[in-house]
C-alpha cells in the first residue's frame, strides 16, 4: 500500500486540527485594539451583535457562565456605553440588553482589524496553498455545523 493511500489516523488528525484552529483563533483574538476589554466582554458584545436583545440569564447560558458573572460583565459594558438595557415588553420584570451604536462600532473595528491581519497573512501564501486553504475552510465550516 502506498503512503498516499495509507489510512489517516483520525485521532491524530483531530488533535492536529484542534491545535491549528486554536492557534489561529488565539492569534485572531490578539489582533486589533480591544479598548481594554477582556475576552468575556468581547464575547458578550459578539453574542449581542449576533442575537440582538437578550436577558442577562440568556447571555450567561449562551456563554456558559454564572448569571452573577454575566451581570458584572454587563454592568461594566453599560458603564462604557457599549450596551444598553430596556424592560422586556413581554415581561416587565425582566431586563433586556443590546449593543449601543458605540458597542457596534467597537465590534466593527475589532472585526476589521482581524480581517486585515488575516488578509496580510494570506498574502504570504502561494496560489496552491490558497486553494488548499479555501477547500479546508469549507470543510472546517461543515465540521463546525455538524
Amino acid at each position: 500500500m502506498s503512503r498516499a493511500n495509507a489510512p489517516i489516523p483520525l485521532e491524530t488528525l483531530a488533535a492536529d486540527l484542534a491545535l491549528a484552529v486554536g492557534q489561529l483563533l488565539r492569534r485572531l483574538r490578539s489582533q486589533g485594539h480591544t479598548g481594554g476589554l477582556n475576552l468575556s466582554q468581547l464575547a458578550t458584545l459578539a453574542r449581542l451583535e449576533q442575537s440582538g436583545w437578550m436577558t442577562a440569564a440568556d447571555l450567561a447560558r449562551a456563554e456558559a457562565m454564572k448569571p452573577q458573572s454575566m451581570g458584572a460583565i454587563l454592568s461594566g459594558l453599560e458603564q462604557e456605553n457599549l450596551v444598553r438595557r430596556r424592560p422586556d415588553p413581554g415581561d416587565g420584570r425582566r431586563v433586556l440588553f443590546a449593543l449601543t451604536a458605540r458597542g457596534a462600532e467597537v465590534r466593527k473595528e475589532r472585526s476589521a482589524a482581524k480581517r486585515q491581519w488575516l488578509a496580510i497573512a494570506l498574502a504570504e501564501l502561494d496560489a496552491p496553498e490558497l486553494r488548499t486553504l479555501l477547500a479546508a475552510a469549507s470543510l472546517i465550516k461543515r465540521l463546525g455545523e455538524s
